[in-house]
């Protein structure tokens, strides 16, 4: 059965934000929130504020902005009255369609994200996850009873993945599939997008001391305000997930002021005959990338580290290091397929393997 797990789940931001011996600053506390059914998955909130109806006024309009983007990035439902990623791959291949402006200043970074990727993200591969999607949804419910995608239905959808294809004119905010075929998939980018977002506006609000985890990615505001410098974040051990054991960490990265977010062959698979198909497609090979387990991304953008975390898990890992060190601020953990780990000289500097604290 699929299992949709996070790298960083709830529990863990509440297992490694406990303070960490110090006694809190006077006249702050430090408070915790989560919730469920938006970007399909548990979105937790631990922060400081000097009083609980703060804490409560900044994570209900953070809800209320994660539930509004969650509807606009959607592309599996339709929502009244919101013209989000599902109505503008339905319309878009009969003319131009105004979409919201969330979703065009999304397609935008993309457009402006996506040729510093080496090729390895291209959120014009709907066609091919589609087909793959469902796959994953059939052997959810059957997996006895389906088989993967045949590699002449992939390539045929193949075709029709280039995002020059896509015309989008953000003066009116309207789109146009010139490919009448291609379908866009926001998957590799909507989450840490919209954690970006709400991320920003925390910054802004009355409770700037927080940690934000949305799955496998989280944004991290001001320091915890408890005496410590930084937070603990978890990077949780892919076989722990698999054989039951989520608690299980790989490694514990102590950071403020930035985004953590962490792409995984566990995170969302099914098992069908004995072999485990995850949900990161290589557009190279069209098959579920084998290259290693897990890829940990840090830096200051969370839309940009989701793209990066998808882009360096189908490299293999010789060239993904090459290309973490050519990007400036962007610092890597890999889980190779043999367990072992490897990291950036910089992100050594937040591992708590390597004796990093957060003091």
């Amino acid at each position: 059965m699929r299992r949709r797990v996070s790298l960083v789940i709830a529990l863990y931001m509440l297992l490694l934000c406990l303070p960490g011996g110090a006694a809190a600053e006077e006249a702050y506390e430090r408070f915790s929130m989560s919730f469920f059914n938006t970007f399909d998955t548990i979105i937790t909130i631990i922060g400081y504020a000097r009083e609980k109806a703060v804490f409560e006024g900044v994570t209900q309009e953070a809800r209320r902005r994660f539930e509004s983007l969650h509807e606009v990035f959607d592309g599996y439902n339709a929502y009244e009255g919101v013209k989000n990623l599902y109505y503008m791959n339905q319309q878009a291949p009969k003319g131009p369609v105004e979409v919201d402006p969330e979703l065009m200043s999304l397609l935008l970074f993309c457009k402006e994200a996506q040729p510093h990727t080496n090729g390895t993200v291209n959120v014009a591969l709907g066609a091919v996850l589609e087909i793959w999607h469902a796959f994953r949804e059939d052997a959810e419910y059957d997996p006895e009873g389906v088989s993967p995608p045949s590699m002449e239905a992939l390539r045929e959808a193949a075709k029709h993945v280039d995002f020059d294809q896509v015309l989008l004119e953000p003066e009116t905010n309207t789109v146009t599939y010139l490919d009448p075929y291609t379908r866009i998939d926001l998957g590799s980018v909507a989450k840490g997008y919209a954690a970006q977002l709400v991320g920003e506006w925390m910054m802004e609000s009355g409770m700037p001391s927080f940690i934000l985890s949305a799955g496998g990615n989280v944004v991290v505001g001001d320091p915890p305000l408890d005496g410590r410098l930084r937070w603990g974040v978890g990077v949780q051990d892919p076989d722990g997930v698999i054989f039951g054991d989520p608690d299980a960490n790989m490694d514990v990265l102590f950071v403020s002021g930035t985004s953590v977010v962490t792409s995984g062959d566990y995170q969302r698979y099914v098992v069908v005959d004995g072999m485990r198909y995850h949900h990161i497609i290589s557009p190279d090979t069209l098959m579920p990338a084998d290259t290693m387990r897990a890829v940990t991304i840090v830096t200051k953008d969370s839309g940009w580290s989701d793209i990066l975390s998808t882009a360096v898990f189908v490299m293999p890992y010789e060239a993904g290091r090459v290309f973490v060190d050519s990007l400036e601020g962007v610092e890597a953990l890999w889980v190779l397929n043999d367990h072992t780990v490897e990291m950036t000289e910089g992100l050594r500097a937040m591992a708590k393997s390597e004796g990093a604290t957060n003091r």
